[in-house]
């Protein structure tokens, strides 16, 4: 079956994948198309000026009331110095929101915090879920790994290791903060741990990073419970969404996406059936690393496919269309909570480049193009793709451009879709076992008939041959034993008792 060569709006030019403000980083739909640097010095910045304005707000304010206090008092005393003291108090409590963060953040790697306060420790330790003795098998396995690791840096390891404990117990004591807040304490942490790292491995990046995957996999498996799509958000509202949309979208066809992969080629479909399993295996884990392998997995075995296909390396322009077709077909369970607790709590340096960030971030654009997805993309009138969304109509028996069969494939030409093959083979199987079912059914009605006509036939048979040979009983004669008989003359006379004296 001929390919369409014509391009369906799906291009994606890879300058649109980067940061938007030219850093040279991998961008993102969830940050406004900014890499995690430029965007956490951008709410940073939108912060400041929020708590700024908040100040000049509550100084008109004071400023109003000083004045509304001064009118109606007049001269008897002095309002002005009387309402310094609650602005003050106003002015202490914003610069102590302020910097709140900064605090928390530095708390952890200060000398000070081997002899923090031992009863915001146990009010920690109470409510924690991640931390209590009913702990997963996986989440203490997890935590056995991560000591055994420490064990190898021997003196560092151990404040490591103090410090991650620590800053779990003050994470699951913040459950009121919203996931914004903490993804941004949990980014500082990683940052102020890689600064520290980074000065005591003397500038090695490569082991750096082997510690903060370690690092990162013991944070989330123990956090995971209470900040993967949390209440907080809406999450699972636009999972729900976004499933009920792919599903909408069941009848959008390879060949409307003009997708470079041939599924009649056993490699082929095999590797689709692969890179399918990676991307619903992304729900099942836990650690945001391990996300990032299951959709690198998903577009290696993408890149494969195609590459078989085509008989030639695979281009980042056939890329992106296959990867919207994999997701169409796997509906992947929760893909935005997966995709926004990624980027809430990833080590933003693997999102930023290399080949994860590069391939997160065209599962990010793929899903962002399913939302979006309308006729004009897939060169339909809106017509056709209203009837399409409706249920209407089928592309698979419509369209003009694409030989899909009607009533089954011809003979000794094979069905344009292995799918379709696979339906035509199996209505054969359900037609050989129809046939079959009727012919047994005739045979047990037939049997029944038999078994209820069988005891009439024996009852008739019976009374025919009783009304043929009729039963005769003749009369008997008795007789005595003792009786005189004639022919018996010769017999000597019975016996008569004697009787003996003595």
């Amino acid at each position: 079956m001929s390919q369409r060569t014509e391009r369906r709006g799906i291009h994606v030019d890879q300058s649109d994948l980067l940061c938007k403000k030219g850093c040279g980083y991998y961008g993102n739909a969830a940050w406004q198309g900014l890499c995690s640097k430029c965007w956490r010095e951008e709410y940073q910045r939108v912060r400041q000026k929020q708590i700024q304005d908040d100040w000049a707000l509550a100084e008109k304010l004071q400023r109003e009331e000083e004045a509304a206090y001064a009118s109606s008092h007049g001269p008897q005393g002095a309002p002005g110095h009387a309402s310094l003291g609650p602005f003050s108090k106003f002015e202490e409590k914003k610069t102590n929101e302020k910097t709140r963060k900064v605090t928390t953040v530095k708390k952890f790697f200060s000398p000070s915090s081997r002899t923090a306060p031992k009863k915001e420790t146990q009010e920690g330790k109470t409510p924690s879920p991640s931390i209590s003795r009913h702990a997963s098998f996986d989440t203490d396995q997890v935590s056995k790994d991560f000591v055994e690791f420490l064990k190898n840096l021997q003196k560092p390891g151990r404040e490591i290791h103090k410090q991650c404990r620590t800053f779990i117990m003050n994470m699951s004591s913040k459950k009121d903060l919203g996931a914004d807040e903490l993804s941004e304490c949990v980014q500082d942490f990683y940052q102020n741990m890689a600064d520290r790292l980074m000065s005591h491995f003397k500038g090695s990046s490569e082991s750096v990073e082997q510690v903060m995957d370690q690092v990162e996999k013991y944070i989330m498996s123990r956090l995971y419970k209470s900040v993967f799509c949390p209440e907080t958000t809406d999450d699972e509202k636009k999972d729900l969404a976004t499933q009920k949309r792919i599903r909408a979208l069941h009848w959008v066809t390879i060949q409307m996406l003009c997708v470079s992969m041939d599924e009649e080629i056993p490699e082929v479909s095999e590797n689709v059936v692969k890179a399918i399993t990676d991307i619903i295996e992304i729900d099942s884990k836990r650690v945001p690393r391990d996300k990032l392998r299951c959709i690198t997995s998903c577009s290696k075995n993408i890149f494969s496919a195609i590459r078989i296909t085509k008989n030639e390396p695979a281009s980042a322009d056939d890329f992106l269309p296959a990867l919207i077709y994999i997701v169409l077909k796997a509906n992947p369970p929760r893909l935005q909570s997966n995709i926004q607790y990624i980027t809430r709590f990833c080590n933003p340096s693997r999102l930023m480049t290399g080949e994860d960030g590069y391939y997160f971030t065209n599962l990010c654009c793929a899903a962002a193009f399913i939302e979006k997805l309308d006729a004009q993309s897939l060169n339909l009138s809106p017509e056709e793709f209203e009837r399409y969304m409706s249920g209407q109509a089928s592309p698979r028996f419509n369209s003009s451009e694409v030989d899909w069969p009607q009533t089954g494939p011809a003979p000794g030409v094979a069905p344009a879709n292995p799918v379709l093959a696979q339906l035509n083979h199996n209505l054969e199987l359900l037609s050989g076992l129809s046939s079959r079912q009727e012919t047994l059914m005739e045979a047990a009605q037939s049997l029944q008939a038999d078994l209820l006509s069988w005891p009439e036939g024996v009852q008739r048979e019976v009374q025919d041959i009783l009304e043929k040979y009729p039963l005769e009983i003749l009369p008997r004669t008795a007789s005595a034993i003792d009786a005189n008989n004639i022919d018996n003359d010769n017999l000597p006379p019975p016996l008569t008792p004697q009787v003996f004296a003595g």
